[in-house]
C-alpha cells in the first residue's frame, strides 16, 4: 500500500534543476510539447464512472485533474508572455482547490480541457523554442514564492505535466483499469 505522500506525489515532490543550461530546457520543453498526447493516453478509454473517480482518498478526480491541468497551463502561458512583454511584474495567483470545484471543472467532459490542452501547447512550445538565453533569466512576481525565472517556471511545468498524468496513471494501475 503506498503511503500518502507517495499518492500526493508520485514522481516526487518538485526538485529545481541545479542550472538552467539550454540541455535541461530543451528536455522540459518536450515533455511540454509531449503533454497532449500523454494526458489523452492516460485517460483513454476511461467510463465516466471512472473519470469521476479521485486519484486518492479526499483527492481530486480525474475529470478535476484534467481540468485542472487545463487552467494551470493556461495562466502558466499568460506569465510567460507577461514576463516576455513587461520587467518583472507582479502575477495574479489563484485558489486552483477553489477553481476545481467550479462547475466546468466538475462536470465538463475532459475533451474540452484535452482539445484546450492542445491548442494551448501548440503555442506555448512556439513561444518556448523561439526564446533566447536571456529570455529564458526574464521572470516574474509570484505573490506567495517571490521571484521566479521563465527558466525556473518551465522546470516547474515539466514538473507539473508529469506529477499530474502520473496521478492519473498510478489510478489506473491500482484499480487495474
Amino acid at each position: 500500500m503506498k503511503t500518502l505522500d507517495e499518492l500526493k506525489y508520485p514522481i516526487g515532490r518538485f526538485s529545481p534543476p541545479d542550472s538552467s543550461m539550454a540541455g535541461i530546457r530543451a528536455a522540459n520543453i518536450a515533455t511540454l510539447c509531449l503533454l497532449p498526447e500523454r494526458l489523452r493516453s492516460a485517460v483513454d478509454g476511461l467510463s465516466a464512472a471512472q473519470i469521476d473517480t479521485p486519484y486518492r482518498e479526499g483527492g481530486w478526480t480525474v475529470r478535476q485533474v484534467v481540468h485542472h491541468l487545463a487552467d494551470s497551463h493556461a495562466n502558466s502561458f499568460v506569465r510567460f508572455k507577461l514576463a516576455l512583454t513587461e520587467d518583472w511584474p507582479t502575477i495574479k495567483a489563484y485558489d486552483e482547490a477553489a477553481w476545481a470545484k467550479l462547475a466546468d471543472s466538475v462536470a465538463l467532459p475532459v475533451e474540452v480541457s484535452l482539445t484546450l490542452i492542445e491548442a494551448l501547447h501548440m503555442r506555448w512550445v512556439t513561444l518556448l523554442e523561439s526564446m533566447t538565453e536571456e529570455q529564458f533569466q526574464r521572470g516574474y512576481i509570484h505573490p506567495s514564492s517571490g521571484r521566479q525565472t521563465l527558466a525556473h517556471a518551465l522546470a516547474i511545468y515539466d514538473w507539473h505535466s508529469r506529477h499530474h498524468t502520473a496521478h492519473i496513471v498510478q489510478l489506473r494501475q491500482t484499480q487495474g483499469w
